[in-house]
């Protein structure tokens, strides 16, 4: 169980407690959603990302998808593509790698450093995760 900070997020004190909170997110999870993961370097967001791919059922743990952009996750009970905006240089890259595609497919997307381009990529009903580092070992996670 976690604790939950004054503000309504979620407490997390070690990279074991991201991935099971990973696993519960995935539990609400049945396709079309759209997650945009926030948060500074070493924030969590591939450990979080990790429990919610192990909570649908992907086969192959998240790696951070940096240097591919996208993974794709075919094998759980829902379909999910995990994507990186870190290293892209605009929208227009998110959009030549078939972005509106994966928007109208029904997979779980998952996008780490969602809030680049100001966020323009991601749709309106985004459900937000913003990880924020509270310690060295402790971070917070607010769902907005």
């Amino acid at each position: 169980m976690h604790k939950i900070f004054k503000n309504g997020a979620i407490q997390v004190s070690s990279e074991e407690s991201m991935v099971a909170l990973g696993r519960e997110i995935a539990a609400t999870l049945s396709g079309g959603e759209v997650l945009g993961l926030v948060g500074d370097l070493g924030a969590g967001k591939t450990h979080l990302v990790r429990g919610i791919l192990e909570g649908l059922g992907a086969g192959n743990p998240a790696a951070s998808p940096t240097f591919s952009l996208v993974h794709e996750h075919n094998d759980g009970r829902v379909p999910a593509a995990h994507f990186d905006f870190y290293r892209m240089k605009s929208a227009d890259e998110a959009l030549g790698m078939g972005w509106d595609e994966y928007l109208a497919g029904g997979s779980v997307l998952l996008v780490e450093w969602a809030d680049r381009f100001d966020g323009a990529l991601m749709p309106e009903d985004t459900q937000w995760l913003v990880l924020q580092h509270v310690s060295a070992t402790e971070r917070s996670v607010r769902l907005c």
